[in-house]
């Protein structure tokens, strides 16, 4: 085998978009060039990637299409998403899928097709491109003019990988100087820079995510029922320390912190194992929710622990905080407290003694009514995302 074969093979999600020209059209376009909007991939990022480029698309009177890489585009996945945050496009979304392909190869995640394959992505001349990860905007550069993509990131993507190839190769990306970003909270915005990449001061904006209280609000409780405990638990994601967490939560059963006569435990991500704890309790698995239902959960919980090894504070934590709960979250870097969204919102150090002490203080303060429901209310948790998205778009549109 050829020797750029084998590292294309290798680099297969990075290998450059098929495209081809088409003339300007009466309507301008936005892509949103994403992995998958399938169910389990609906939650935080590709949630926020949809919101953005559907707020775009609408400011600029555009068409916003959908472009998948790994699996075949679910257009009732996007109603589900634009509908919970009562956003209607003004043009009729379109849809595209453009697997990555080496030397005849599909993405491994892919079965064979057997319709022809297309051509291609058919891009206008004025087309915006929004890219949701390294991978897609390594892939998408060679592509399409570089002023037209707007890289929306949401992580320090260097984090989901040891030192080693891929890790360079996303440093690379995210070193590009001829690109617009877009930076998921001005922590992350911090970090970056601090980190060595300052290119994002001058190519880089930031937002904060909103939790509109329509979706994200405490639910009616049964009177008598037993308090709820949260884990957000994904054990294929390295970063989300699915084990550590299994064993604090394990600790404070057995330590009494969490009584289980009195605290009902839920597990709710993906990829759960059966696990039991203490004696052989059975936590109940959440998996696959859709949106509305995993915001009526969250509004029902009154302590969650949601751990995310990286500098972003990731949605769940928000996501309770907004919903009325306690939540304890693993400070890390320049993510060492949170109250600035909401004092419900206990950083630890990550040690596991640590975090049984701090949910040991979250239990005492979900159980004080009084002072949850103070803090409660002094979220400074933003609840719009139009006004969330608005210097962002102001910028991106300013010179269009």
């Amino acid at each position: 085998m050829k020797a750029n074969d084998v590292t294309a093979g290798y680099f297969l999600a990075i290998q450059p978009l098929e495209t081809f020209l088409i003339p300007a059209s009466s309507t301008r376009r936005i892509s949103l060039i994403t992995d998958s909007i399938g169910r389990g991939s609906l939650f935080g990022g590709v949630g926020t990637a949809m919101l953005l480029a559907a707020q775009l698309a609408n400011r600029l009177s555009a068409t916003l299409r959908i472009v998948t890489r790994t699996e075949e585009p679910s257009p009732s996945n996007v109603a589900q998403i634009l509908g919970a945050y009562g956003i209607e496009l003004i043009h009729e979304v379109q849809f595209a899928f453009l697997p990555p392909v080496v030397s005849g190869l599909e993405a491994a995640s892919e079965k064979p097709q057997t319709d022809p394959v297309a051509p291609g992505l058919d891009i206008h001349p004025d087309e915006l491109f929004i890219t949701t990860s390294w991978w897609t905007t390594a892939a998408t550069l060679p592509s399409v003019p570089r002023a037209s993509i707007i890289y929306l990131l949401q992580e320090d993507e260097r984090m989901f990988y040891p030192f080693g190839e891929q890790r360079v190769q996303c440093e690379r990306v995210l070193s590009t100087q001829d690109i617009r970003f877009v930076i998921n909270t001005r922590l992350l915005y911090d970090h970056l820079i601090a980190s060595g990449l300052e290119n994002l001061n001058r190519s880089a904006s930031w937002f904060e995510p909103a939790f509109p209280k329509t979706l994200f609000h405490e639910r009616e409780r049964v009177p008598g029922e037993k308090k709820r405990f949260f884990f957000y638990a994904r054990q294929n994601n390295p970063r989300n320390l699915f084990h550590i967490g299994l064993d604090v939560i394990d600790r404070a059963i057995n330590q009494g912190v969490l009584d289980l006569n009195e605290w009902e435990v839920f597990l709710v991500g993906k990829d759960i194992p059966n696990v039991t704890f203490g004696d052989g309790y059975v936590p109940q698995r959440c998996e696959g929710l859709e949106w509305k239902a995993y915001a009526d959960l969250a509004g029902t919980i009154d302590l969650g622990l949601s751990l995310m090894y990286t500098p972003h504070p990731s949605y769940p934590p928000l996501d309770l905080a907004a919903s009325g709960a306690i939540v304890v979250t693993n400070k890390f870097a320049n993510k060492q407290d949170l109250s600035n969204y909401s004092r419900n919102i206990i950083c630890a150090e990550l040690d596991t003694e640590a975090l049984v002490e701090a949910l040991r203080t979250g239990v005492a303060l979900a159980e004080d009514q009084q002072t949850r429901s103070r803090n409660f209310s002094a979220n400074a948790l933003g609840a719009d995302w139009a006004a969330a998205f608005e210097e962002t778009l102001q910028l991106l549109t300013a010179a269009r």
